[in-house]
């Protein structure tokens, strides 16, 4: 066999990520929030966008991108779409045109009603200042106090002793003992407890619950009642089973995290639904929350800055380019509008039956069925689906809920995974305590309903929404 050099010629295909695409995909992945962050920074970077400062600003538009037909962005789906635009912008604005992002509903944006703000949740920690500041302590106490809450953690446990709290403030044992009891009997019950046993004891005594059996419990078979030995706790200590399950039952009613119930400033999350979706007689109108998205328009200064002759090659080639990054900015967001409304018309669309009857009668859907019902790659759809949320008159729920695995019916089809679990849900809430359901049941009772499902899926399901076995849900009789 001979080897050597030469040169063939040969057409292959492949697939090239234009920076255009990039940035559609990019925007496709956006929450409404994320959106308008990333349109308010475009704002300050690229000196050729503004926001449009009234709604007839963006409807006057014949040849805007709005108007443009939009192919859906994805891996498979823009190559075509996504060409570099070459307009002659002298042209363009001779003809009293521009691009901007439209919405297909000229709606007013509404003046924020007063009871949409809310004020901020105080920290644990500034809650406890507040309860010290109104104790009967004089000055140097206070300062002791404040020495306490800032070692306390989030969950309202005491990282430190009060000898080494005497040391750091320079004060007698006795009265760093003597602040920690007065922070201890603050709300909420059980803060300043070193350890789990004194959390609950100190909330034992502030509730006057008066059960002995409960206390012996949190003193001596914390770690037996946790591993859910209650037959041999009650034999130890000669009781009988229905006694130590409403001591069980009072153990319950006890915080072991009292701190909790106060939330870090910084773990605020609050939800801008992407989607809206409403009921209107007996159809479902779906509209795609962008009222809060800036709409975006191209500076007239520049227009006549390009317009005008005297402008040098090299800033006229500038604002081009900045041009066509606004260009496909704003075409890049209606993308994004029309793919989002599409992947939403088609979810609602399959899932009418759990928009009119429950959760019930959610059914099983992949990301696959709603990518060939739309034509595009599965990417696309899961890019549109991403941190994305939908308010229906069902409640809000992510986007994503609606794509869950199912189980196989008598009828042929699947039931979803979540209708499973609200059927188990209920089947438990009307079980007998003192004769609980068993896993096995369970699954025989679901059978009977036309749902294929095995014990070991009903386990599953069953421990995902925090129901217990059978051996922690029976009760005891007297």
């Amino acid at each position: 066999m001979r080897m050597g050099f030469g040169l063939h010629q040969e057409q292959t295909q492949k697939l090239m990520m234009t920076p255009e695409l990039r940035l559609a995909i990019k925007i496709l992945q956006f929450s409404t929030v994320e959106l308008t962050e990333y349109i308010e920074n475009e704002l300050v970077e690229n000196p050729l966008l503004e926001i449009a400062e009234t709604a007839a600003d963006t409807t006057d538009s014949t040849d805007s991108p709005g108007d443009i037909e939009p192919e859906t962005p994805g891996e498979q789906d823009s190559k075509d779409e996504m060409e570099k635009v070459d307009i002659d912008w002298d042209q363009y604005f001779d003809d009293g045109t521009s691009y901007r992002n439209e919405c297909t509903l000229n709606r007013q944006e509404e003046t924020p009603r007063y009871e949409n703000f809310i004020a901020e949740v105080p920290t644990l920690q500034e809650y406890l200042m507040f309860q010290l500041a109104l104790a009967p302590l004089d000055a140097e106490e206070k300062s002791v106090g404040e020495f306490f809450i800032g070692n306390i953690d989030d969950n309202g446990y005491l990282h430190c002793s009060t000898d080494e709290t005497a040391v750091k403030c320079n004060v007698p044992s006795d009265t760093a003992e003597n602040v920690l009891q007065i922070i201890q009997g603050m709300e909420p019950p059980g803060v300043g407890a070193r350890d789990l046993k004194e959390c609950l004891l100190i909330q034992y005594t502030q509730l006057e619950l008066k059960n002995d059996l409960l206390k012996q419990i949190i003193c001596d078979y914390l770690q037996e009642v946790a591993a859910g030995k209650i037959m041999k706790v009650a034999k130890r200590l000669g009781v009988q089973l229905y006694e130590m399950q409403e001591a069980m039952d009072l153990l319950k009613l006890l915080e072991p995290k009292p701190g909790r119930t106060f939330s870090p400033t910084d773990s605020t999350r609050y939800i801008i639904p992407d989607v809206v979706v409403e009921k209107v007689e007996h159809e479902y109108i779906i509209l795609v929350n962008d009222v809060s998205t800036p709409r975006l328009t191209v500076s007239n200064a520049y227009k006549k800055f390009v317009k005008g002759s005297n402008a040098d090659q090299e800033s006229r080639k500038y604002i081009e380019d900045k041009l066509n990054s606004a260009v496909w900015l704003m075409k890049s967001i209606e993308q994004r509008r029309e793919t989002l409304y599409k992947v939403s018309r088609c979810i609602v669309d399959f899932q009418k039956d759990f928009f009119d009857r429950g959760i019930k009668h959610l059914k099983s859907m992949n990301l696959r069925n709603v990518a060939e019902t739309l034509g595009v790659h599965e990417s696309t759809v899961s890019r549109a689906a991403a941190g994305k949320y939908m308010q229906t008159p069902r409640g809000l729920f992510e986007m994503k809920f609606f794509f869950s695995s199912g189980v196989s019916n008598v009828h042929g089809t699947s039931t979803s995974a979540e209708a499973v679990k609200k059927i188990i849900r209920e089947l438990v809430e009307a079980e007998d305590s003192h004769k609980p359901l068993s896993d096995q049941k369970l699954a025989e009772d679901l059978q009977a309903k036309g749902v294929n499902i095995s014990r070991r899926t009903v386990a599953k399901y069953r421990d995902e929404i925090g129901i217990l076995p059978t051996s922690k849900r029976r009760r005891y009789r007297k």
